[in-house]
């Protein structure tokens, strides 16, 4: 009796131990730990060459001199401008410095009419392009955010043209060298790609080849002294 007793309480132990394991595995288990994910930083890198393209606004300021009788014009005008860019940037910690050469056309153009004892029309004048090669410095606020400022030699078309009854009398055409300074801001909002809002000034001086304009026997002289102002945005991309 006591050996079957005995029996029976060691299989009523291990029924129950295995019943505990049954239960045991049935329960869901704890997940895994993982460690959390995060984006990689973006590296901005500042030098190297880039290419791009700008639009904007642009004033013209003309001022046209009656050398023979002591008047002056201006025929001031503003339009649109754009076209492209070309540079390289070299970053020296949160320094850049680089060069650009810009080329953009322009719609600046006027028309004033003009009286005076020896002539007596209108004066038209047009910007048909200009060009700046400037050199540029900035500091890097941010690691994608630059503060610049630039200089350098400029160069435009700028047409002047004498007119008295729709015939031509006269006129101040070809390029003019200057120089030109300005400033501005760029933002890489991605690496390689950046976007920027800036102003120059380009001033032109005197026009040396002053012009004789002649009705019939009656002449006078003009010279003329330019500026342009520009504000523009663009895009790069940095290679």
């Amino acid at each position: 009796m006591y050996r079957i007793t005995s029996a029976f309480l060691v299989a009523l132990g291990l029924a129950i131990s295995l019943s505990q394991m049954a239960s045991a595995a049935d329960l869901p288990r704890k997940p895994a730990y993982q460690a959390p994910i995060f984006a990689p930083t973006p590296v901005y890198n500042w030098t190297g060459f880039y290419v791009g393209g700008n639009l904007g606004g642009a004033w013209g300021n003309l001022e046209v001199s009656d050398v023979t009788n002591g008047g002056t014009i201006s025929p001031d005008a503003s339009g649109f401008t754009g076209g492209g860019q070309i540079g390289y940037d070299y970053q020296i910690d949160r320094w850049v410095i680089g060069i650009r050469n810009l080329i953009n056309g322009t719609n600046i153009s006027k028309n004033l009419t003009y009286t005076s004892p020896n002539f007596s029309g209108t004066i038209n004048s047009h910007v048909n392009w200009f060009d700046t090669l400037t050199a540029r410095g900035g500091y890097l606020v941010q690691p994608n955010l630059l503060l610049y400022v630039q200089g350098g030699a400029a160069w435009t078309k700028w047409d002047v043209t004498f007119n008295n009854n729709g015939s031509q009398v006269g006129g101040i055409s070809g390029s003019k060298t200057g120089w030109t300074a300005g400033g501005g801001v760029e933002w890489m909002f991605v690496p390689h790609w950046s976007a920027f809002l800036e102003y120059n000034y380009m001033g032109f001086g005197t026009y040396s080849n002053a012009v004789n304009t002649c009705i019939g026997a009656t002449c006078a002289t003009f010279s003329g002294k330019a500026d342009i102002q520009d504000v523009l945005v663009g895009v790069n991309y940095k290679f």
